[in-house]
């Protein structure tokens, strides 16, 4: 069985939430305290074993394939000044080992057509697929998690969460029974149901690991709604040929393609950060103290 390493990341979104600060700057390059979301996906990633990454850009995105390129002027500026810290902080972003390539989605079109759109850069081999703005934090990375269940399996996995009722309608919500601790075999999915139609408690999060077999069946989709082709429906015919599981992660999850996702995950990267943690944590307090005055 081949081993997963490579993912896709589909970066080509306009990430109008985040307007107007995404205007001229990809949603995926917004920072958690120092460090931009998509370099977080990328570092779990890498600590999941993949060594190609596959971003899937549009028009305006140039600053994703910056931040992984290599800066020889800013390189150059810090071993000059003997900043050696921060040298190799800069130097760490894209280890030696790790390759990055870029593909266009020329039209927004859905997630399904941005995973088509890198058929020819994955080709035959089993592959990830990583949403930027789910900021997923798990000890193991929630990535490495499911391929260790791929690699146990043999089949296709979604990252799976335990949702509250009334968000049945912004998930692609799972139906299946419970197979081992955590593990579920999915007989289908739905797609963003009303509460009382939802067939489950567990919606579908931004992390995939797919066998390449599910390029046949998104090159098969016909648009849906908005003229959109959906991963979800692929995966829905996929259950026709083969077995899809679902896998309940261990870690916590921070919406980043809201605001009041962003900002929680703002706050609890920063109550950790070596440079910022104490202080950051007693203005917290400080504040804290304000309002109940």
């Amino acid at each position: 069985m081949l081993k997963v390493t490579k993912a896709v990341f589909p970066v080509a979104g306009l990430g109008t939430r985040f307007l107007p600060a995404t205007k001229a700057s990809p949603k995926e390059m917004l920072p958690i305290v120092d460090k931009p979301l998509i370099q977080y996906a990328v570092e779990e990633a890498i600590a999941a074993g993949i060594t190609e990454m596959i971003f899937v850009t549009g028009r305006s995105k140039r600053a994703i394939e910056d931040h992984f390129d290599k800066s020889y002027e800013i390189e150059a500026e810090l071993e000059a000044r003997g900043k050696e810290k921060l040298l190799s902080l800069v130097r760490s972003i894209k280890p030696s080992h790790v390759d990055c390539f870029y593909v266009r989605q020329a039209e927004a079109l859905g997630l399904g057509h941005a995973v088509l759109c890198a058929e020819k850069l994955v080709g035959d081999s089993p592959f990830a697929v990583v949403l930027a703005d789910d900021l997923l934090d798990g000890k193991p990375p929630v990535l490495r998690q499911m391929i260790d269940v791929f690699d146990h399996y043999h089949t296709s996995v979604l990252g799976v969460e335990e949702i509250a009722p009334d968000e049945s309608k912004s998930y692609g919500v799972i139906d299946g029974k419970q197979w081992e601790e955590n593990i579920f075999k999915l007989s289908g999915i739905v797609e963003k149901p009303a509460p009382a139609d939802a067939p489950s408690r567990y919606g579908v999060v931004g992390r995939y690991v797919l066998k390449p077999r599910i390029f046949e069946h998104l090159r098969a989709l016909r648009p849906g709604s908005g003229g959109e082709l959906q991963l979800t429906d692929a995966i829905q015919s996929l259950l026709h040929d083969e077995q899809v599981l679902a896998y309940r992660y261990e870690g916590a999850r921070f919406d980043c393609g809201s605001k009041l996702g962003y900002l929680k995950a703002t706050v609890e990267f920063a109550l950790r950060h070596p440079e910022v943690s104490a202080d950051f944590s007693d203005y917290l307090a400080s504040r804290m103290a304000e309002l109940q005055v």
